[in-house]
């Protein structure tokens, strides 16, 4: 086992392998950029080193500046994690050239498998399965589109050297083809470097099923069963779980052998993934076919540990520092079901706009040990860290554990109830959607479950009017009562020595404005009214770490329910969801005009990628006007209202600021 490794990734994937190594003894050396110098994994590791600026390109993919450190610090091998350098064949070369022990494939595997088009033809020589398509080397437009036609739409277009989602488009009809294609060259040629791409036919109702394999130096490979990961939103997972349901044990071990067989084609050492398209047609059955290989850790990994009982990690470990494969394939087995929940920065109701921001409050479920059943947090963040416009929108991983998929859906319900995120927009409110949407629930499972569960996903608030109300009310005078605690001339308890003492409160709910009531009665109690809604509020504070945490009543309801103040927003979090109340200070917006209604601004901190539009064009409202790159994925910016464009303010290649004025819109 190796004495010291350097972890060449940040974010939870560095501070999970530094877990491990911990557990191991083996020390660890993390690196970090200008952004990340008061990371996380750099706190979780032994020792850290500088290697650049914010941008990836500055920092985590200057191999070269990562090898001198690891060779500074005297470590004897790399772990890449996922993403960044995790799949390139030269940074495999240069470690290798070094003397230093790279953690995965080996080189020639990643380039093998690097490029889909080739890897394909390398799976068919295999004899494993194959979704009809176009893999060749000629890249004209024309030709392309000769080959899509062929195939018949709708088809889809994926960036050779891609992965995660980007460089890939669907095309449902031939006059769609050449722009899909342009703009998917482009995201390729930004992300990877080519912009190479494969045309495939697009199958109906697909499952994305990937197996986990496990190779050695010895000749060994093993299959460590499989993750279902359908749901996705932008191609990109957003729940996994294993193993997959509806999985039968004969097309298990089929899909296991065409796993090992394309490990083995390739020599493959280390923890892969071989991801298979699986086919539902009308008539019953599935049938699958090879889609990838992802040559290094996945993120999703944890499900797999949880029903296997296993550490991936520490298998790496072990089979890079030479040790054959701690188990055989019989050995292997199945315990319960498990399922990974991707916490990400993010709105979702505005087509999962990448949210950037500070975790001023950030608070996880209890977590315990796997073998009790689990509930885990995997993250690289703390409560106070920024989450920048630099790397991608992840937060943080969850994962639970149980016997069966209904104790397991239980379980992921009740945990993302308990996640508390205040200062930045996420998606916990819409895992929760999903988990208990029918077509989950009921594993209907394939790649469009998102978009066709919809109405159930999208804008809900399960909270209320009422209960957001009640809490916000509650939340000002918790807030009263603590000042009252220390200070009795503060008191506004409503006494008076005549009449009723009524207080007016201004809320602001789902962008409606709402005024509140709140009467003081003789008897002490409190009367709330807003609107139709009337009735007696009462509430006890409880004991918390942070915010107000209150068991409140009003208009029948009862609910524990904890808030958070941030400016003049209200946070509300109970066990029916969470939402946002403002509540506003009349005399704070007196004389504030109304925004103009000429400005397009940016949502995000970016890239401008390019403009549909010139100075002088005539516009309608939604069209699309221009398109900026943040997270690492491309978002189109579209008109607010009918008009014409007056001026462009920044040109393609420019980094602005969220909320910087793109260009200015002369309306009717």
């Amino acid at each position: 086992m190796f004495k010291k490794i350097l972890i060449a990734n940040r974010g939870e994937i560095a501070c999970r392998v530094a877990a491990t190594a911990r557990r191991l003894g083996v020390r660890t050396v993390a690196v970090y950029s200008d952004a990340d110098a008061s990371a996380k994994h750099v706190a979780a590791c032994d020792e850290a080193v500088h290697i650049g600026g914010s941008a990836p390109k500055e920092s985590y993919l200057q191999w070269e500046r990562i090898i001198e450190a690891a060779k500074a610090t005297g470590a004897q091998a790399i772990h890449p994690g996922y993403g960044f350098l995790s799949e390139n064949d030269a940074f495999a070369n240069a470690c290798a050239n070094a003397g230093i022990a790279f953690i995965g494939p080996p080189a020639s595997a990643i380039l093998a498998m690097g490029l889909k088009a080739e890897s394909k033809q390398l799976m068919e020589k295999a004899g494993v399965p194959l979704v009809p398509g176009y893999h060749e080397a000629d890249q004209d437009p024309a030709m392309l589109q000769h080959e899509a036609n062929r195939i018949g739409y709708p088809v889809l277009i994926k960036a050779s050297a891609g992965g995660g989602g980007k460089g890939m488009r669907a095309v449902d009809k031939a006059e769609d083809f050449a722009a899909a294609l342009a703009s998917c060259q482009r995201e390729a040629r930004n992300s990877f470097g080519s912009d190479a791409v494969l045309i495939e036919k697009y199958v109906q109702r697909p499952r994305h099923i990937e197996i986990q394999v496990f190779g050695d130096t010895h000749g060994n490979c093993v299959y460590l069963f499989e993750r279902d990961c359908s749901v996705q939103r932008r191609h990109q997972k957003v729940l996994e779980e294993a193993p997959a349901p509806g999985m039968t044990p004969e097309f298990r071990a089929q899909m296991g052998a065409a796993a090992v067989a394309a490990a083995k084609a390739v020599n493959y050492v280390g923890a892969g993934t071989v991801e298979f398209i699986v086919e539902q047609p009308p008539e019953g059955g599935m049938r699958f076919y090879f889609m990838e290989m992802n040559t290094r850790l996945q993120v999703e990994h944890p499900v797999t540990e949880a029903i296997t009982g296993l550490d991936l990690v520490e298998w790496q470990l072990r089979v890079a520092s030479g040790e054959p494969l701690p188990l055989k394939q019989e050995d292997l087995r199945i315990h319960g079901h498990a399922i990974e929940a991707r916490i990400c920065a993010e709105t979702p109701d505005n087509n999962f706009l990448p949210a950037t921001g500070t975790l001023t409050v950030y608070r996880k479920p209890d977590c315990t040990a796997f073998e009790r059943g689990v509930v885990r947090v995997d993250d690289g963040v703390r409560e106070g860290d920024t989450i920048s416009p630099f790397y991608d929108s992840m937060v943080a991983k969850l994962i639970v554990h149980g016997a069966t998929r209904a104790e397991a859906l239980a379980r992921m319900d009740a945990a993302l109830a308990e996640t508390r995120i205040v200062g930045l927009s996420t998606n916990v409110q819409f895992l929760r959607h999903v988990v208990n949407s029918p077509s989950f629930a009921q594993a209907n499972l394939d790649t469009a479950l998102i978009p066709r569960e919809a109405a159930v996903l999208f804008h809900q608030d399960k909270v209320g009017l009422a209960l957001a109300v009640a809490s916000a009310v509650a939340q000002t005078l918790v807030v009263e009562r603590a000042v009252e605690a220390v200070d009795p001339f503060s008191r506004r308890d409503g006494w008076r020595p005549h009449g009723l003492t009524v207080r007016r409160f201004d809320f602001e709910y789902l962008g409606e404005p709402l005024l509140a009531h709140l009467t003081y009665l003789h008897d002490g109690a409190l009367q709330l009214a807003f609107g139709e809604v009337s009735g007696v509020l009462q509430f006890e504070t409880l004991p918390t770490e942070g915010g107000a945490r209150m068991d409140l009543q009003f208009q029948g309801q009862r609910q524990t329910v904890q808030t958070w103040q941030l400016g003049e927003i209200v946070h509300v979090f109970c066990a029916l969801g969470a939402t946002q109340i403002t509540e506003i200070d009349a005399l704070a917006h007196a004389g504030v005009a109304a925004a103009d209604g000429g400005r397009l601004t940016a949502p995000m901190p970016g890239k401008v990628l390019s403009f549909a539009v010139k100075a002088g064009d005539v516009i309608k409202k939604g069209q699309a006007l221009a398109v900026m790159e943040a997270m690492k994925m491309e978002h189109t910016i579209a008109a607010p209202a009918d008009g014409t464009v007056a001026e462009l303010l920044y040109a393609p290649g420019d980094q602005v600021s969220e909320g910087a004025e793109l260009l200015k819109i002369t309306t009717a």
